[in-house]
């Protein structure tokens, strides 16, 4: 500094005593420009005082010497000191050299600065506000100072503006918040502390509504709460507690629709902590808000549904996600399958994934429902925002998202049994109340849910069942669909399973039979049913492992999910055109013992016990026609259908076939049956041996290709029991059977000798494969008997 330049008003000793490097005489130095300063008030000499402030700022505080800046620190201090009240005027010329030193290299010299601010500060009180930017600002750094002794004062400087704001009603909050967004982004443990501790202060002030502005800052308070301090992570969430509580009280003030994607990447948090917290927050969002938050539903599933697979050990966050999907799933009403958006030119456009739409935001209050929670006990206690306005504004649920979410989860071989649940239940939900849009989704989504069927978990299974089963029923599908496919041409490409042309005509014979060519259909079936049932079989046929674990399974759970007839008659439609011989066989045999002993079929067997109308006779023929692949589950269907005489021709014609081990093995199962609860009326009806000599005739036949087994004597003993076994000699005659009296009215309609000759035809089919396979060299496992 320049001895001989003149700093008047300031006296030499002053300047002097400003430059030493003593703290005492700077103090005295202080205290001779406070008497100084205070006549120049006296005066109301204003020029004078704002010369001695540019002095001590320019020549003292911005100095290159670093005790020059230690008294231009204390002089400036001095200055605000004698101002008193008036110091107000003169703010950003005392202010700005101290912040200035916030920066200097000297950790003493920053105490100082902190000091001076202080005592500037402390006179000024709230007349520091219009300069709180600046001064938050400089305090947010020397929060992060590594010098304890000015950590100490910058907290002692911050306590005493948190004190001057709070009982000041002229704080500017909008040129404070992006100051507070920007610092909020620090990773530094003390800057984080001291910028929560700002947030709760500002929470705590009545007249200041930081609500408003959650947005802004809502991002960083989750990242804070990630924070390795355990003390920083309690603060961050009481300050989270209290917003949270403040949305609860005024739901209609606050921005939901702008706060959702923020919820949606914190819910999908590795720590636990953030992911609760913003699973809470999702929560309430959805019970608040309502419908406003549709547009975001394909974001807040993906977030939710890997948490409903967690295990005992994140319970917390699975069972507040289970709520989340469960309440955001009762969003979804009957209403969103009428919005066309093509036919409604004057609605709001459709809001994406992601969208901080500026109308929706200003209309997210009042575009919302109340969430409808009269069926679940958690909600009892929650207070659900209803909107003011009577007036419907459109809000567009984003169903394309929602339902690429589900399909992605469901590709997704990783994920838990309970998150492919959720998602099929989703599938199932929209399907019932959005049918129509959810059916342009069908084709996609079709190949997933058949592949899903083979999942490891049987209720995984159950509600794959119920979606295509709520596919193939319901009335949308036959609107969105092509009709009845007659043929492979009339199936999507990705739905299409190879079949051999249809039957003709002239080979279904003059039973008024259902034609070849068509599907079997209900009022309650659609186009998709016949597709399901395509490649349903198509399944088995590729997976012969999930036919023989859980294809019966599967079979039966359709028959009570959709009507057992149709399914039957479709699949006995299908099999009568399969290529694969061996395939049809089995599957043949594996509906056949559906048909004979599960409990589901129990209404579908009585209905075949008695031919007794032209849907029943149809039925039969239907299934008769499939059945030929498997010879004994043809003989199986004729006892059940009470078709003796024809059950006694079959058996007359397996002299005919190659008798393997397996046949064998079947013949034995069927013996098997005929001793079940199913076939007590077949045992009664060999009481009557006049009327039911083909019965006998067929049981014998039975017993004549039975090798000496147990099966053998099951049955001899029991043709034993048999009364009168001289009358077996009874030849056909006019009279009539219990059975021929049944069928008289049935016979007319079925013909006879046209099934035998189907049946002969397709064991012939059968043979030729055999010889062929044999010719090339494959290992047919036949196991013939000699």
């Amino acid at each position: 500094m320049n001895p001989e330049k003149d700093f008047s008003p300031l006296t030499p000793s002053i300047v002097r005593a400003l430059n030493d490097k003593l703290y005492e005489k700077r103090k005295v130095a202080a205290l001779e420009i406070e008497k100084l300063v205070r006549e120049f008030v006296a005066q109301n000499s204003t020029a004078q005082i704002k010369h001695v402030i540019q002095i001590l700022s320019q020549e003292f505080a911005l100095s290159q010497h670093p005790h020059s800046r230690k008294g231009g620190l204390i002089g400036l201090a001095a200055c605000s000191i004698a101002l008193g009240k008036d110091s107000g005027l003169y703010l950003k010329e005392l202010i700005e050299p101290v912040l200035t030193c916030f920066n200097d290299a000297d950790s003493r010299l920053r105490y100082y600065a902190c000091e001076a601010l202080y005592n500037i500060v402390k006179v000024a009180r709230g007349s520091v506000l219009p300069h709180f930017k600046v001064l938050f600002d400089g305090l947010s750094k020397l929060a992060a100072d590594p010098d304890p002794n000015v950590k100490s004062g910058s907290e002692l400087l911050d306590r005493l503006l948190k004190d001057i704001v709070t009982e000041s009603n002229n704080f500017d909050l909008v040129s404070f918040i992006p100051l507070l967004r920007e610092r909020i982004y620090s990773n530094n443990q003390y800057a984080r502390q001291f910028i929560i501790s700002w947030i709760l202060v500002l929470e705590s002030v009545p007249d200041i509504n930081l609500l408003d502005y959650l947005p802004e800052i809502l991002d960083g308070l989750f990242q804070i709460l990630g924070d390795n301090s355990k003390e920083i992570r309690k603060m961050c969430e009481v300050a989270l507690g209290e917003f949270l509580k403040e949305i609860k009280k005024n739901p209609s003030s606050v921005k939901f629709a702008e706060m959702a994607n923020i919820l949606v990447i914190h819910c999908q948090a590795s720590d636990d902590l953030i992911q609760l917290t913003a699973m809470c927050w999702m929560r309430e969002f959805i019970q608040l808000a309502g419908r406003v938050m549709l547009p975001y539903s394909s974001g807040i599933l993906t977030a939710v549904l890997p948490c409903l697979s967690y295990d005992d050990r994140k319970k917390s966050i699975k069972e507040v996600a289970n709520v989340c999907n469960q309440s955001l799933m009762k969003l979804v009403i009957p209403e969103d399958d009428e919005v066309d958006e093509t036919k409604q030119p004057a609605m709001a456009p459709q809001i994406m994934e992601g969208d901080q739409d500026e109308s929706l935001s200003k209309q997210e209050v009042t575009s919302g429902g109340c969430l409808d929670a009269s069926g679940d006990s958690n909600f009892s206690n929650t207070s659900v925002f209803i909107p003011a306005s009577t007036e419907r504004i459109q809000v567009t649920l984003n169903l394309d998202g929602i339902v690429q979410v589900l399909d992605c989860h469901l590709h997704d071989s990783t994920i838990g049994m309970m998150t492919r649940i959720a998602v099929l239940k989703w599938l199932y939900h929209l399907y019932i109340k959005t049918p129509r849009k959810m059916f342009r989704h069908t084709d996609s989504l079709f190949p997933i849910l058949l592949k899903t069927l083979s999942d490891e978990s049987d209720e995984v299974i159950l509600k794959d069942l119920e979606v295509l089963a709520e596919i193939a029923s319901s009335p949308a599908g036959q609107t969105e669909g092509q009709g009845a496919p007659d043929g492979p041409s009339s199936r999507p490409g990705q739905l299409e399973l190879h079949i051999p042309a249809p039957t003709k005509p002239s080979q279904v014979g003059s039973s008024g039979t259902k034609g070849m060519e068509c599907s079997p259909s209900t009022p309650t079936m659609n186009s998709y049913f016949y597709k399901f049932m395509i490649n349903l079989l198509k399944r088995f046929s590729s997976e012969r492992k999930l036919l023989e674990l859980r294809g019966a399974f599967i079979i039966r759970q359709l028959c009570l999910l959709l009507n057992a007839e149709n399914i039957f008659h479709s699949m006995a439609d299908i099999l009568l055109r399969e290529e694969d011989l061996k395939f049809a066989s089995t599957m043949v045999h594996t509906l056949n013992t559906i048909l004979l002993t599960s409990s589901e079929l129990f209404q579908l067997r009585n209905q075949l016990k008695d031919l007794k109308t032209a849907e029943s006779r149809n039925l039969f023929c239907c299934l008769y026609r499939s059945w030929c692949h498997n010879p004994v589950t043809t003989v199986s269907l004729c006892f059940l259908t009470q078709n003796y005489k024809h059950a006694y021709d079959l058996i007359q014609k397996f002299g005919d076939l190659e008798v393997t081990v397996d046949f064998l093995i079947e013949v034995d199962k069927l013996v098997q049956l005929i001793e079940c609860p199913i076939f007590t009326y077949l045992r009664l009806q060999l009481l009557d041996v006049k009327n039911n000599p083909y019965l006998i005739k067929a049981l014998y036949g039975l017993l004549m290709l039975l090798p000496q087994s147990n099966a053998f004597q099951l049955l001899s003993h029991r043709l034993q029991c048999v009364p009168n076994p001289e009358l077996l000699q009874t030849a056909d005659g006019p009279k009539a059977s219990l059975t021929s009296k049944k069928t008289s009215v049935t016979t007319p309609a079925i013909d006879y000798a046209e099934l035998l000759q189907h049946f002969e035809k397709v064991q012939s089919k059968h043979l030729q494969v055999r010889h062929q396979r044999a010719n090339r060299g494959e290992n047919l496992d036949r196991r013939t008997v000699f």
